[in-house]
């Protein structure tokens, strides 16, 4: 961990999305460099997968999550119509009083 890091603000949102959706929503939600977390809730209230993400996860625009991430998303979306996903994001601190 750097010492910028410190800085970073996080901030969570939630949104609720149908199970046919749910892998593509996934992969675009790694691909964005923002993203540190994504948690798949079940209509119970249960967290059923929780996937952290780094930059390190993103190679050259591709997203590389591995196959049995995809096959627990994958039997979630078999058995769940609706669910829910939180997103944990990071802004970046901008610097501004970096005197360098």
């Amino acid at each position: 961990m750097t010492e910028d890091s410190k800085d970073n603000k996080t901030w969570k949102e939630e949104i609720e999305i149908s199970s046919d959706a749910l892998i593509g929503k996934i992969k675009d939600l790694a691909a964005e460099a923002q993203v540190r977390r994504v948690r798949i809730i079940e209509p119970d209230g249960d967290v059923a997968v929780d996937i952290p993400l780094s930059v390190g996860a993103i190679a050259g625009g591709v997203v590389v999550l591995a196959a049995p991430v995809l096959a627990i998303i994958g039997a979630i979306a078999a058995f769940a119509t609706k669910v829910k996903i939180e997103i944990v994001r990071e802004e970046e601190s901008k610097g501004e009083d970096d005197t360098d």
